[in-house]
């Protein structure tokens, strides 16, 4: 195991800085916090641009190749997390509104707000290699109410996969397509399961990894090699686990503690990207291949 000192690579520029009150999201999960932005759900696009959530007010952000940020959504919403569709379609899950499709730059469509099981208040997402969208729902579930879900949406059918998650966050699938990872945040776990569904009921689930420290595990990524990565909330710092689930690297942030999301360079698959929520920023480091 390494351990490593992630790099500023870029941060949220002061003129997008939020200056008026701060929304009902922000009151609820920090009160009597200023809060400037709360960033999440880094991921890239086909071009390289790096694209962020911002939760507490409504806006999505891409940021270039070179560090530069333009705002492309703001929607009266609280959207954790924005993806790209296979389609090209901007999906999104939002806390208050549910599943969402980003339709311009202040509008969006509904797409499900659960059925007959209304969502808690969705938390992330993630696309399979086979174009199945993961994502988790997590309201204000924990230990101590233990109900936060996982859904699977694909070619329009929602099924709720799991309703037994202590606050279920961050999401990914193995590039093979055969596991998915699901962050159970309130009980610092990683829990694992198949991607290949039971015809009815819940797949069997197991923990893949069990954490100390911080508040939990919040966003989750898988590089090309099958290498997972894990934000750690509240604690300024990120894991990367090999493919069985052995420590590569212990990275270190130089400042902040809310480390929200993660992602891998898809260019890059030993280049790691961070984003801390605290102060806006974007970290990077490079994984080395661990010895044999």
């Amino acid at each position: 195991m390494t351990q490593l000192t992630a790099t500023l690579w870029t941060e949220l520029p002061d003129v997008l800085h939020h200056r008026g009150d701060p929304s009902a999201w922000a009151k609820m999960t920090r009160p009597g916090q200023a809060m400037h932005s709360f960033l999440e759900a880094a991921f890239f696009d086909k071009d390289g641009n790096l694209w962020l959530s911002d939760v507490p007010y409504g806006r999505v952000f891409r940021v270039s190749p070179a560090g530069d940020w333009t705002q492309m959504h703001q929607i009266d919403g609280e959207p954790h997390a924005m993806r790209i569709a296979p389609d090209g379609r901007h999906i999104a899950v939002d806390y208050r509104h549910g599943l969402i499709e980003l339709t311009g730059d202040t509008t969006f469509d509904i797409l499900s707000t659960g059925g007959t099981s209304p969502f808690l208040g969705l938390s992330d997402m993630a696309y399979g290699p086979d174009g199945a969208l993961w994502f988790t729902d997590s309201g204000r579930t924990s230990l101590s109410d233990p109900r936060g879900r996982v859904y699977r949406w694909h070619n329009g059918d929602l099924r709720q996969v799991l309703d037994c998650v202590p606050y279920s966050n961050g999401i990914t699938v193995s590039p093979d397509n055969a596991w998915v990872y699901v962050a159970a945040t309130r009980a610092n776990q990683v829990w694992k399961f198949s991607t290949r569904l039971p015809e009815d009921g819940m797949p069997m689930v197991g923990t893949y990894l069990h954490l100390s420290g911080g508040l939990g595990p919040d966003g989750l990524a898988c590089n090309a090699h099958g290498w997972l990565a894990v934000a750690q909330a509240q604690a300024g710092r990120a894991y990367v686990f090999d493919a069985v689930g052995d420590l590569i690297a212990d990275v270190r942030l130089p400042r902040g503690l809310w480390t929200t999301s993660v992602t891998f360079d898809p260019a890059d698959p030993h280049r790691l990207f961070i984003v801390d929520a605290q102060y806006g920023g974007v970290f990077t480091c490079q994984i080395p291949t661990p010895r044999t």
